[in-house]
């Protein structure tokens, strides 16, 4: 399950780069920047040395959203799991 969380952790730290990205796609000089998402503790934070491409930031928010929601129906469904275990038990 801490597989889970992690990987929920990272995805959140996509979405608020991405939304970054969008809220300053009106700045100048502004180079729009990407989450390396790797084996280790931290997603890591690069430049892109480009402007924000907009499609590209809402196709990574729906990308990302959607992998939030399947690691939550993980935790959920073991939640449930370890639940109707306890419930045999008792």
């Amino acid at each position: 399950m801490q597989v889970n969380v992690n990987s929920m952790l990272a995805y959140q730290s996509w979405m608020n780069q991405s939304a970054n990205n969008v809220a300053n796609i009106n700045t100048e000089s502004f180079d729009a920047n990407r989450t390396v998402i790797e084996e280790g503790p931290v997603p890591v934070s690069e430049s892109t040395g480009k402007p924000t491409d907009l499609a590209k930031e809402m196709t990574d928010q729906i990308v990302v959203a959607d992998g939030f929601e399947a690691q939550a129906s993980v935790i959920k469904t073991y939640d449930e799991m370890l639940g109707t275990l306890l419930d045999m038990k008792g």
